[in-house]
């Protein structure tokens, strides 16, 4: 591991060195993640809901990586949809973002951590379709 948090890949070729950056990871598991069906949508902070509304779409939101010696760690923190079995679209999700990682850097990861931190209910999506009606 490098002392600027960048993760070097050991190539064989001596064209020069690769280089990682964990912002990179985040946004590729973030898209993994919220590719699979039953993941509502990614949590973020306030500022990240901020920028988003200001326009710029933040594909890392919700993931958080930790580059360690023992290896790369992903922790992705998401709202699931109401009436999907929550152990099933979890499995979904870790190893929609494993394959993601392995065939775009081809990077082995040590862990894919799922934090469930919602449920998002179809009733809100309804009552905004009753009152666009009215």
């Amino acid at each position: 591991m490098s002392e600027r948090n960048l993760l070097e890949m050991d190539n064989s070729g001596s064209l020069g060195k690769v280089e990682i950056a964990p912002e990179v990871i985040e946004v590729i598991a973030g898209i993994a993640a919220s590719e699979v069906e039953g993941v509502s949508q990614m949590r973020g902070n306030f500022a990240a809901g901020v920028v988003e509304r200001l326009g710029k779409k933040n594909h890392g939101k919700g993931v958080k990586v930790d580059l360690s010696e023992e290896g790369i760690k992903v922790d992705v923190y998401c709202v699931m949809q109401f009436g999907v079995s929550i152990p099933t679209v979890a499995q979904k999700v870790q190893d929609n973002i494993r394959q993601a990682l392995l065939n775009m850097t081809a990077l082995e990861i040590t862990e894919v951590n799922i934090h469930v931190v919602g449920v998002q209910f179809e009733t809100q999506k309804n009552e905004v379709e009753v009152e666009q009606e009215i």
